[in-house]
């Protein structure tokens, strides 16, 4: 049997629940995939695996279905104490090769800090495995633009969910994924 996916769909949710495990299921739930067997995987985008939009991936899942998914996630019952989950997502420009996905899970940070992270992170590790020589201490904007002057890396994407604990220690979830669909 062949695992490689062909399509992926990104997805985020917040949960916020007494009890720390019914947390995380309202996060899935708010993410739309709670009625799946989910299954982490490394971080590897397939050839030519198609994002599609959270609607249309959501309408191929089955309730019980194993599902693979590039997942970040973070709690807290720590009232006020910013958590924040993202994945990013690096495709390269050749479409017969790999890309990259990231897990980024953090404290303090603003969606769009946890996102750029996880995005850069993404594109860092393409970077290496293209051969693309990539200084950490640069502003993001100057990296990207050295990947797409080197016409090497297509896109980058990122998706990131935060949320502040609950103000009286509920447990609070956050999570963000890429969802990986085995047929078209």
């Amino acid at each position: 049997m062949n695992f490689i996916p062909k399509q992926v769909f990104f997805t985020k949710g917040v949960g916020i629940h007494k009890h720390k495990l019914q947390s995380f299921e309202l996060a899935l739930r708010n993410a739309g995939i709670q009625h799946c067997n989910l299954v982490s995987v490394s971080s590897i985008l397939p050839p030519g695996c198609k994002i599609i939009t959270k609607e249309k991936g959501i309408k191929k899942l089955k309730p019980g279905q194993i599902a693979f998914t590039v997942m970040a996630h973070n709690q807290t019952n720590e009232p006020n104490r910013m958590i924040s989950a993202a994945v990013g997502c690096a495709i390269p420009a050749d479409k017969t090769m790999y890309g990259y996905l990231s897990e980024h899970h953090s404290f303090g940070e603003t969606e769009r800090k946890a996102a750029d992270y996880a995005e850069d992170l993404a594109a860092s590790m393409l970077a290496s495995t293209l051969g693309i020589d990539m200084d950490p201490d640069r502003a993001w904007d100057e990296r990207k633009k050295a990947y797409l002057m080197a016409g090497k890396i297509v896109k980058t994407r990122s998706i990131a969910q935060t949320a502040r604990g609950h103000k009286a220690g509920l447990w609070t979830t956050v999570l963000a994924a890429a969802v990986f669909i085995m047929e078209e």
